[in-house]
């Protein structure tokens, strides 16, 4: 029989690790397998720089905390090295960070992620990776909006300076 005071323990970090998984934005499994202390510590430094959170964790008690907010589907990735990136507030830069980290170290796997309350698989997470940034999401949007509006005004200008030009021809022949 475990003791009590440790059972306490696990209970509270299942409690903390759900807590931060639900209110996440989106998070990150990854396999960190092979990386050194000198590449881990740089990476944790980006991590930081960026408004992410990067822990290596237990798979149990990941499992446990998992079950508990509804991503039972994570279960057949928790075995081996396991650590979770999440982001509070932007659902894309945590699997942009681990993406292009693993561009670089080939032992660094994405395991799976999830976002909006739904696991996603490795190439769902890559997919979300490679979006461009919100800023050019929001340009290209707008320049969407703009076209129609645009077009519209182009079309208008166009048939006034056909009007135009019609009531100049028609004044030049009434006056010669």
């Amino acid at each position: 029989m475990p003791n009590p005071k440790v059972l306490e323990e696990k209970k509270a970090i299942v409690d903390g690790l759900a807590e931060k998984m639900q209110s996440s934005a989106a998070g990150v499994f990854v396999d960190y397998k092979g990386i050194n202390v000198e590449a881990d510590t740089a990476l944790r430094a980006q991590f930081r720089e960026n408004g992410v959170d990067y822990s290596v964790i237990k798979n149990t008690l990941t499992r446990f905390a998992a079950n508990r907010i509804g991503y039972e589907a994570l279960d057949p990735i928790l075995h081996g090295t396991t650590a979770l990136a999440v982001s509070k507030d932007d659902p894309v830069i945590s699997a942009k960070l681990i993406y292009d980290y693993s561009k670089k170290n080939q032992n660094f796997k994405i395991k799976a992620g999830f976002v909006d309350s739904k696991v996603i698989t490795p190439e769902e997470v890559v997919a979300l990776a490679q979006l461009p940034p919100r800023e050019v999401l929001i340009a290209q949007v707008l320049g969407t909006m703009n076209a129609p509006i645009t077009g519209f005004a182009t079309v208008l200008n166009a048939n006034i300076r056909g009007l135009a030009v019609a009531l100049k021809a028609i004044a030049e022949k009434k006056s010669a």
